[in-house]
């Protein structure tokens, strides 16, 4: 196995000023060619604390890949600490200086004042141009260990593995084969789903490794062969698939890493029909997870988001007797908001949701957390009662969840 270690380097990750994405891409990147990301560290600008952090990488992988720091300006350091590091000193690098001004050049500009310092490498370092900007990347090789140094700024480092690090990696190292399966569940939380496959997860073989990756409300399951043939490890995994999918068919909504709202708009739009939602503790959340789709245009006509009986009455044509005889959190009520917002709207489905979201607004009968929600479809009426937690947000996106899944049961 080959192991890599990824660094950021820069305060502003560690003061939450920007969001790390390097780590999350480069680990898959290295993935895809074999090589296991085994630690990943941010450390700020602070030239002894990234020492200290190269010094232990370089004791547990065989790979160090380093983002950050790279700029013109004096709190980039990266380039003088693994000087320091190394042991050696910077110089100018005559194709890096070359290209240098031919970047600026082609924007019109000339090289001047502290861009100089853009050309200046560690003179021990394999120069990896950067085509997307003027910091390059930088190859080491010390004493067994692969060090490679390149920008934070996230399409500049793409650029760079793509056309420089990762072929470089692979020439390298003689690497397996990883292949990953994913099967994504629903509505089966994760200690229940690993005891209807424990008996296929124990007979499966030492190079086939299954990770359980719940989130809420639906549970990921990843499916990873190593060997050396990429087609032969493939098909092993698919077939051990094939196996263990009769045991949980009833939750599978998908064999691809796609989320349930993306997967139900696939079906829907295979098959031609539509969907419109009617909101009241979901307050507009529902039709979110339909238009964050490119393309949900196709399937999802609209919503009403009827917050207030008012808008109920009003908008959807609930009966005010409903409202008055059974409380805007009944069965009742959704039923009539799943009809009506179908007809309304003159779609396939409906779906409605009303409940008490939290924090307050509970009561005995109807706790914090207690929800109602329906499916009309062209025939009939679904209705499913759920006693959810006390924590708003959660209850919103557990609710969602839910509707969503009934709605990919029915139409299974």
């Amino acid at each position: 196995m080959i192991k890599a270690e990824i660094i950021t380097i820069g305060d502003e990750i560690l003061y939450g000023q920007i969001t790390d994405t390097n780590t999350q891409w480069i680990s898959a990147a290295l993935d895809k060619i074999g090589i296991k990301t085994f630690r990943k560290s941010s450390v700020g600008d602070q030239a002894q604390v990234i020492l200290d952090i190269l010094a232990e990488a370089s004791q547990r992988v065989d790979i160090v890949l380093i983002t950050g720091g790279l700029g013109p300006t004096k709190d980039d350091i990266t380039k003088k600490t693994l000087c320091d590091f190394f042991g050696i000193q910077l110089i100018t690098h005559a194709q890096a200086l070359a290209d240098l001004h031919a970047f600026f050049r082609k924007r019109g500009r000339e090289v001047t004042g502290l861009n100089f310092g853009q050309a200046e490498l560690p003179s021990n370092a394999l120069y990896l141009p950067n085509k997307l900007g003027t910091a390059p990347g930088m190859w080491f090789e010390v004493n067994g260990v692969i060090y490679v140094s390149m920008p934070g700024v996230p399409y500049e480092m793409k650029g760079l593995m793509q056309d420089e690090v990762l072929p470089r990696l692979q020439s390298h190292f003689s690497t397996a084969v990883y292949f990953h399966q994913i099967v994504r569940t629903v509505g089966i939380g994760e200690s229940i789903l690993a005891e209807k496959i424990v008996d296929w997860e124990e007979a499966l073989p030492p190079h086939l490794k299954l990770a359980y990756l719940p989130s809420m409300g639906s549970v990921k399951l990843r499916l990873t062969g190593v060997g050396q043939s990429l087609s032969a490890i493939e098909a092993e995994v698919k077939a051990a698939i094939d196996l263990v999918l009769p045991q949980i068919s009833d939750y599978v909504y998908a064999l691809e890493d796609i989320e349930l709202d993306k997967a139900i708009g696939n079906m829907l739009q295979a098959r031609k029909q539509t969907i419109a939602v009617a909101e009241s503790c979901t307050g507009g959340y529902l039709a979110h997870q339909f238009t964050k789709n490119p393309g949900s245009s196709a399937y999802f006509y609209g919503g009403v988001v009827a917050y207030d009986n008012s808008v109920k009455i009003q908008v959807l044509g609930v009966k005010p007797e409903t409202l008055a005889t059974f409380g805007a959190v009944s069965e009742q009520t959704v039923s009539e908001m799943a009809l009506n917002v179908r007809q309304l709207l003159g779609t396939t489905y409906g779906l409605a949701t009303s409940g008490i979201a939290g924090p307050d607004g509970g009561t005995p009968e109807k706790p914090v957390g207690t929800i109602w929600i329906a499916l009309a479809t062209p025939t009939e009426v679904f209705t499913q009662k759920l006693q959810l937690g006390g924590f708003r947000e959660q209850n919103i996106h557990l609710t969602s969840i839910n509707i969503l899944n009934l709605l990919r049961k029915k139409m299974a």
